[in-house]
């Protein structure tokens, strides 16, 4: 059997190290290695991998997508690459655009271009459904233009593009993936869905952009992490395709739902300004990756948001120190890994 060494970008993220999780969990393909690089920014926790940390076949490198040297070297000694790493929040990318451009599209480019250099096998590049922008009705196909209307979604777009243009110039087996909300557990408590839980388990309000109508699908982690696999397993090099969740709400109809897990009224609602360039609705169209990759979302939303619930209930020592920095308070330890390979993989 052949062993297939897989190089994972942002590995130590919420969607990245469920992802690593899957891989080397026990009903994981048993021909892989995995190698995680992960910079270890504010949402890169790693506590994330430890359930793995001591797996057969995972190493952890702490490095920058946008570090040429690291790059080349890792690509080099790997078959394959998932590519997670991203600045990802709209919000921060609305006050500051530098680092999103800086991570999405240049860091995406230099591992690209260290994918040409060395033959890889494929490049899985994982996007959003933000990179469409907005729409009224329907769903997005995935021959549907780009529109993207945040400087976030607008650095996914380009750096989707760019993706699809190494496969188009240079023949590299690229695939692109382009997915709906997240939401589930070890997610960071910026996002709407910890957001909300965490300040309910703790008594405090939330709060409810504009009107609250904004419409999104929503798709649990694991069947998000289903579909990159198969994509990465079975996908064909030069195609997109849409993962979705089949679960579209409206932000006040999610926040209901929220409201009621937690044992919470709606008197903890707290209707906020809308923020600028906000999107009023997301709507993929998965049929392709259901026909043709044997797709089908397993998690259905009542179930996947009470085990969401469960897991912070019972999780405070992994999320309260996240809260606590970001209010200001004790800077979180991003050590804990063991690094068996880092300057030299080969």
């Amino acid at each position: 059997m052949t062993t297939i060494r897989v190089l994972v970008t942002g590995g130590a993220g919420f969607i990245g190290s469920h992802y690593v999780r899957t891989l080397l969990g026990p009903d994981g393909p048993p021909e892989v290695t995995v190698t995680v690089l992960d910079k270890l920014t504010y949402a890169g926790n790693p506590a994330n991998l430890h359930e793995v940390r001591d797996a057969d076949g995972f190493t952890f490198v702490r490095g920058d997508i946008c570090d040429a040297e690291l790059v080349d070297r890792l690509v080099a000694a790997h078959d394959q690459v998932v590519h997670f790493a991203a600045e990802s929040h709209v919000d921060r990318s609305i006050l500051g655009a530098d680092a999103f451009v800086r991570t999405n599209v240049l860091g995406t480019q230099t591992l690209l271009d260290a994918a040409l250099r060395h033959g890889l096998g494929t490049f899985v590049h994982i996007s959003s459904d933000e990179v469409y922008g907005s729409i009224e009705k329907g769903s997005w196909p995935e021959t549907d233009p780009l529109r993207p209307n945040s400087p976030y979604s607008a650095s996914k777009a380009a750096s989707d593009l760019i993706a699809l243009a190494y496969h188009r110039t240079h023949g590299l087996d690229v695939r692109v993936t382009r997915c709906s909300n997240n939401y589930g557990h070890h997610q960071y408590p910026e996002k709407v869905v910890p957001l909300f839980i965490t300040r309910l388990l703790n008594g405090r309000p939330v709060p409810l952009y504009g009107d609250g109508g904004n419409v999104r699908d929503w798709i649990h982690i694991d069947d998000h992490v289903r579909g990159i696999e198969l994509v990465r397993t079975r996908g064909c090099p030069g195609e997109v395709y849409n993962i979705g969740g089949g679960n579209e709400l409206s932000n006040r109809e999610m926040t209901d739902l929220l409201l009621l897990a937690c044992g919470a009224d709606r008197r903890m609602v707290r209707f906020v300004e809308d923020r600028k360039g906000h999107d009023r609705r997301y709507s993929v169209d998965f049929t392709k990756i259901r026909t043709e990759l044997g797709y089908t979302p397993r998690k259905d939303l009542a179930t996947g948001l009470a085990e969401t619930v469960r897991w912070y209930r019972t999780h405070r020592s992994w999320w309260e120190p996240l809260v606590d920095r970001a209010a200001g308070g004790p800077a979180l330890r991003t050590s804990g890994l063991p690094v068996r390979r880092t300057e030299n993989p080969s």
